[in-house]
Order: C-alpha cells, then structure tokens, then sequence
C-alpha cells in the first residue's frame, strides 16, 4: 500500500517551509523590513546558502517520499539509486534557472520590466522544456534499472513531488501587476 497521504503531507509542509522563506526574503526587502532587520529578533533575509540548504533538504525529502513508496527489491535498489541521483543532479542544474528567476524577482519586489518581463516569461518556458526533455531522456535509462511498471510509478511519484512544490513556489509569489 502507498504512504502517499504521510508522502503528500511531507512534502506540503516541505514546500510550504521553502514557500515561506521565500515570502519571508520578498518582505525583508522592504524599507520598513529594513529598518526592523536591526532589531533583534527579527528575521534576517535568506542567504544564497539558506536557499541552497533549503534545496538540499526538499531533495533529500524528495528521495525518502521516492523510497517510502517504490518497492524494491535489493537488487533493484542497487541499480536504480545511483540513476535516480544522476536524473536529479541533473534536475538541480534545470531548476537553478528557476530559483534564480525567483529570487531575481523578489529581490525586484515583483516589479519587471518589459523586458525582464520577456525574459522571465522564455525562461520559465525553457526550464518546464528542459525538465519534460530531461523525463524522456531518463525514461530508457530507468526503463534498464526497473520494470515498466516501477518505471511508471516512478515517474508519477516524481511529477507528483515536483507539482507540490511548484504550487506552493508559485502561490508564495505574488502576481506580476502590469502597468495601467
């Protein structure tokens, strides 16, 4: 049987802890966040490190969600581990794009230009492309560690995983407000 409502629940509060630091750097960059910054007690921006930690530590919850519901034998553990690390290695270099756009966004209190704008908007594009053509290239690869089957259940656990944390991402950021 699936632990995915305990995996669902990880991960939410997981994604929502990421979410949080996140909104908590977009108000640090306020004049008034500022000034409290100095008293103490207050919460001090995310650090390029506090982000790449908090990374670190959705990966590695990742992987316990991806281990709690594949069922393995040890052999097959054996194959797939090592694979698995490669795809999300890979996954962390496509997703830097994306935590570079949020950050370059909050650090800009959501306010682009056209062009910024533009640019954001292709980027965005090519990570979800980057990470779809990353899937396919990893589905013969994965097919020679696992059955169809835990092929398929893997590759549903992992969208799964990843769509969590892209809505709390994208529901910690406020909307981009054109100019009227």
């Amino acid at each position: 049987m699936f632990h995915v409502k305990i995996a669902r629940a990880l991960v939410l509060v997981l994604a929502t802890a990421c979410s949080l630091a996140v909104g908590a750097a977009a108000q640090s960059t306020s004049p008034k966040n500022e000034a409290q910054s100095a008293v103490p007690g207050q919460e001090q921006p995310l650090s390029d490190q506090d982000i790449q930690m908090l990374r670190q530590n959705l990966r590695s919850q990742r992987k316990q969600v991806i281990a709690a519901n594949m069922k393995l034998t040890d052999a097959e553990a054996a194959k797939f581990w090592p694979v698995y690390d490669q795809y999300i290695a890979e996954l962390v270099k496509l997703n830097g794009t994306k935590y570079d756009l949020i950050k370059q966004y909050v650090q800009n209190n959501g306010v682009l230009t056209d062009a910024q704008a533009d640019n954001a908007v292709k980027k965005w594009i090519a990570v979800d492309q980057g990470v779809s053509e990353l899937r396919l290239k990893y589905v013969p690869i994965f097919r020679k560690v696992l059955t169809p089957q835990n092929t398929a259940l893997f590759y549903q656990l992992d969208r799964r995983v990843q769509l969590l944390i892209d809505l709390q991402l994208a529901s910690a950021l406020p909307p981009i407000e054109p100019k009227q």
